[in-house]
């Protein structure tokens, strides 16, 4: 059984999800990276969830969102089937779009984790080595200098969606927004902060691409790849996925959080057994989601803890 996930209002995450067998499925041109922000934007406002960076690769997509409403689980159900969907249109393509392992959803506790995320995430095509600068990636993207006050805007793809329903409308526009972790008068201090992380994980990239003896690929020929090729670089299986990111902060505050997530599996499954030996009243720690959801359990309401 997959480890419980603690599901709170007002938490901060960075998505990935992963193509199946790293098929370069959403490659970028024109069509997909109008399906993903169209997708993204009807998504995010149908569920009140506050994006903050994205980036498109070809195999995998990258989110830094804050989850207002504590609805996670159906924002990404949502979004990632209209991007499947959508996808499968576009590329005339049989079968599963999204790989079988779960969507990684890492919870950012600190706003060092949050930059350092956010950098991770528009430093992903640069990491890859396919362009030289987060900028010149070709694919959906938020621009390190559009972050907490860009706007990202498309129009209805003509593939899949009906103009007819009213759920999809003609044009979209969501405006991009400042982690909870930042306050509105730090955030050309926030920026700065992630363009210097930035910086230091794309001349990282290029060290190791300068040992490795290879070039950067670039944008145009990015581009022109086929969409159903797979990429055959080596990847290790089985990784570590992480719940939780900290950033550089000491290890006494990596240890407070991993005794949270503890405790919290550790109250969830002590629940889960009552429950299941037909105790209905049991009530589970407060950020369940699939038994309260699902099966109407209660929870305990953090408003009146002390």
């Amino acid at each position: 059984m997959s480890h419980p996930r603690e599901i709170s209002p007002g938490a901060t995450y960075m998505i990935t999800r992963r193509v199946l067998r790293r098929h370069l499925l959403l490659r970028p041109d024109a069509a997909i990276t109008q399906l993903l922000v169209y997708a993204l934007a009807v998504s995010a406002c149908r569920f009140g969830i506050k994006v903050h960076a994205f980036c498109a690769m070809s195999t995998h997509l990258h989110l830094v969102v804050t989850d207002v409403n504590g609805v996670l689980p159906r924002f990404l159900q949502f979004f990632h089937r209209i991007v499947a969907l959508g996808t499968k249109v576009l590329r005339a393509w049989e079968g599963p779009v999204w790989d079988h392992e779960a969507t990684s959803v890492v919870r950012l506790l600190t706003r060092a984790a949050v930059v350092e995320k956010i950098a991770y995430v528009l430093a992903n095509p640069v990491a890859a080595g396919l362009v030289r600068h987060a900028r010149e990636w070709p694919g959906a993207k938020v621009d390190v200098r559009e972050l907490g006050c860009g706007v990202l805007r498309a129009a209805r793809p003509v593939a899949y969606l009906d103009p007819e329903n009213p759920q999809w409308p003609e044009e979209v526009m969501l405006p991009l927004a400042l982690p909870p972790a930042v306050e509105q008068d730090g955030s050309d201090e926030f920026r700065r902060l992630v363009a210097a992380a930035l910086d230091e994980q794309e001349a990282q990239a290029h060290a190791a691409l300068q040992r490795q003896g290879r070039r950067f690929l670039g944008a145009e020929r990015v581009s022109k790849i086929s969409p159903y090729e797979r990429v055959t670089s080596f990847e290790a299986l089985g990784e570590r996925n992480p719940t939780f990111a900290v950033g550089r902060e000491p290890g006494v505050v990596r240890r407070i959080a991993g005794a949270a997530v503890r405790a919290f599996r550790a109250s969830y499954r002590a629940a889960l057994e009552r429950w299941r030996a037909g105790v209905r009243g049991v009530v589970f720690p407060a950020g369940t989601w699939w038994m309260r959801v699902f099966h109407g359990a209660s929870v305990t309401d953090l408003r009146l803890v002390v």
